[in-house]
């Protein structure tokens, strides 16, 4: 699959099989994150792989709202990812941020999470973005230290349905010429 096609028909899956993931293709899910582009190459990210029944559900009960549609896939995906960042290394320069967005760690921690999707997916595996969480609670059950950030968690396992695409915007609607407001014509 060349990675255009990833990109169109990649869904976020919330239903999975109950087969397991090879160590193989968590290793190669995990060097998608690996050669994601950051700032300076600061890869910032870190990643907890969590397997153990006990601690997916526990995670899976940090949800929030409390009917939130990712919280099965979280208990019962065959390994979740917890995507984390470290404080105060990417946007920064001698120890001070570079630009008014402060740390950048959630831009560089989202570049991991997007190759891991799309590897996932080439692979025929599954994933979803979960971000609607206890963060605090999370970051406590995975004993993040204090200068890393939980991010997402991302349920990874083999898709139990393929869930329809929804419906996208077309470019006229968010791509500008030049400057806001001035349509591209393509």
């Amino acid at each position: 699959m060349d990675v255009l096609e990833a990109i169109r028909t990649r869904r976020s899956v919330r239903k999975f099989s109950p087969e397991p993931v090879s160590d193989e293709e968590l290793r190669q899910v995990l060097e998608a994150a690996r050669w994601a582009p950051s700032w300076a190459n600061t890869q910032c990210w870190e990643i907890i792989v969590v397997r153990d029944p006990a601690k997916k559900k526990a995670l899976s009960e940090l949800l929030v709202p409390e009917r939130n549609p990712a919280k099965r896939a979280v208990a019962e995906a065959p390994v979740v990812l917890a995507v984390c960042g470290r404080k105060g290394v990417s946007g920064f320069y001698k120890g001070r941020p570079v630009t008014d967005k402060g740390d950048w760690l959630m831009f560089d921690v989202a570049l991991a999470v997007q190759n891991i999707s799309l590897a996932a997916h080439a692979l025929g595996l599954g994933t979803v973005i979960v971000g609607a969480l206890d963060h605090k609670r999370a970051s406590e059950l995975l004993g993040l230290p204090e200068d890393v950030e939980l991010v997402v968690l991302m349920p990874l396992g083999r898709p139990a349905e393929r869930p329809e695409a929804p419906g996208r915007k077309e470019l006229s609607e968010f791509v500008h010429a030049d400057a806001y407001g001035e349509m591209l014509v393509l």
